[in-house]
């Protein structure tokens, strides 16, 4: 039975998580992100919450720009991995032998196999409680045309993608899990 409780209770997973990369004073970084949305299509705007002890944050911050990067279930540890350590003593993306690009329009590493990425250029920054939301301008874009269908969704028997459930778990997204379609349903 549902009861009032006094303490937060957390309940935003399962969701996919974005891969932050981030290039200021000649470092570059990746981290983990599960607090993310795109805010407006047009113009396309996208927005990410990051703690202000990230070494994130102080990249953000500082370059004014951001890369946000989704990976398909095969590279599930870039997402573990970039939670997990922080940037302030190594560079994760050499750790993680990710490959990348620079972006076009920033200077953020793109991420060579991420399906999506998207090239932000900070408009608005603000602080939420213990993270501060940083909102971008969408200046470029990115896409693997291959695993998507014609109608703009994922092509299951192409792509996988992990879901984070908290605490180091994922579930997968793919041909696998059962699609449930409400319209058709309800007829």
């Amino acid at each position: 039975m549902r009861t009032w409780v006094s303490n937060t209770v957390m309940h935003s997973y399962p969701g996919m998580v974005a891969l932050v990369t981030t290039e200021w004073a000649g470092k570059q970084n990746i981290m983990a992100a599960g607090w993310h949305s795109y805010i407006s299509y047009e113009p396309p705007i996208f927005g990410v919450a990051i703690a202000k002890e990230r070494f994130s944050h102080q990249s953000i911050e500082q370059s004014g720009e951001f890369a946000i990067n989704f990976v398909a279930e095969g590279y599930a540890d870039y997402i573990q991995y970039a939670g997990t350590i922080s940037g302030h003593k190594s560079d994760k993306l050499e750790q993680l032998n990710a490959s990348y690009t620079k972006g076009k329009e920033i200077g953020a590493p793109i991420l060579e196999n991420a399906y999506i990425a998207y090239e932000c250029k900070v408009i608005d920054q603000r602080t939420y409680g213990d993270h501060d939301w940083f909102v971008g301008e969408i200046v470029g874009f990115y896409k693997d045309e291959a695993v998507f269908q014609d109608n703009g969704l994922p092509n299951w028997e192409k792509l996988s993608i992990p879901l984070y459930l908290g605490r180091s778990q994922y579930m997968i997204a793919n041909k696998e899990a059962k699609v449930i379609d409400l319209y058709q349903d309800n007829k």
